[in-house]
């Protein structure tokens, strides 16, 4: 079936408008030949787009040199333009769906014949290692693909599809239980999504960062607390209300994640989804008197990224955002990557 005809009569141009990385940390804007699906691809008719801490490795870092370019952004939502030949009925052309950072599953390998296929060995990471959502157009896998409630706007949706998912999963994996106390530790992109959820889960929720000028936020979002670390011992804290049943750590830096195992309630879990260089130093002792676990938390997948979907749209969780037109991408990941925005970013597109 070609574009046109999957289309049912709405032109499409033969060309459409992307932000790639040509060489490592310069982003361009060039106009690229649209598409044609694959048997098991659907062609997406971009709408939003989040702007993600981790695009950094995809923008700065990109390799191998030979995958370039590279258009970044796993955040993605839009509607199907046009259906690959294998592409189950489930989806639908016009049908508004989302695509997060792993971009569908293979169904054979080892991880996926066991039904875990968030870690399918086989599946592309989107603005890694295939093209991802900064552009008007995107190609997906259908394994990878989102359906997005009516209920949610576009540019709400897209963080949901990362950092919404991690968080979320993070706190069902994290073993804590509706009157618990669940310390979040860094109020960033990630954090504030996280405090949305624990406290609508039913969570005591402490949330510990650096510097005052986050308190309003944090407690807006759902804190019942705010422990400032820098004139603050969020461990004594911690301890003093009967130590964390879970810490979900969105930070990357290893040492202050290490600070905080000394705060767990026995049994307790610390989960990292900020990602970093450096190892993690563990005091083996109390991890074992403890019974502590350590673990980590990638994403979801599709079936669970729907689950979180639906749990924000039930519990009246969304980002906070600030959004831009494709076309500004650079200058939107440069306040991205200095911190300068409240809490995630978006990219816009008008073209479909």
């Amino acid at each position: 079936m070609s574009i046109e005809q999957a289309l049912e009569g709405v032109p499409v141009k033969p060309t459409y408008r992307a932000m790639q990385v040509s060489r490592p940390g310069v982003l361009e804007l060039v106009e690229r030949p649209t598409p044609t699906p694959a048997a098991s691809q659907v062609l997406i008719a971009v709408e939003a787009c989040g702007i993600c801490g981790a695009d950094v490795g995809d923008i700065e870092r990109a390799v191998p040199a030979e995958a370039l370019p590279r258009v970044p952004g796993h955040e993605v939502v839009g509607r199907i333009l046009a259906l690959g030949t294998a592409v189950p009925p489930i989806w639908r052309v016009g049908q508004r769906v989302g695509v997060g950072r792993l971009g569908g599953h293979c169904q054979v390998c080892p991880a996926c014949r066991q039904g875990r296929f968030q870690l399918c060995s086989a599946q592309p990471y989107v603005g890694s290692s295939c093209d991802g959502g900064y552009a008007e157009l995107m190609l997906a896998r259908a394994t990878g693909l989102v359906a997005i409630p009516d209920a949610l706007d576009s540019e709400d949706a897209a963080p949901l599809l990362c950092a919404g998912i991690a968080t979320f999963n993070a706190l069902r994996k994290c073993g804590a239980q509706a009157g618990d106390t669940v310390a979040i530790l860094g109020i960033g992109g990630l954090g504030h999504m996280a405090l949305q959820y624990a406290r609508r889960m039913g969570f005591r929720v402490i949330a510990i960062g650096r510097g005052e000028d986050v308190r309003a936020d944090a407690l807006a979002l759902g804190a019942h607390h705010f422990v400032d670390t820098r004139s603050e011992d969020a461990v004594a804290w911690l301890r003093a209300l009967g130590g964390a049943q879970a810490i979900i750590s969105t930070v990357g830096h290893a040492d202050a994640v290490s600070a905080l195992l000394g705060a767990l309630a026995p049994s307790g879990s610390i989960v990292l989804l900020g990602a970093g260089k450096d190892p993690l130093p563990v005091a083996t002792g109390p991890l074992i008197v403890g019974e502590h676990r350590v673990l980590g938390s990638l994403t979801g997948t599709p079936f669970e990224t729907e689950k979180a979907l639906d749990f924000s749209v039930l519990a009246g969780v969304r980002p906070m955002i600030e959004r831009m037109p494709l076309e500004r991408a650079a200058e939107a990941y440069q306040r991205m990557k200095s911190g300068d925005v409240r809490f995630r970013m978006v990219l816009t597109t008008s073209r479909y």
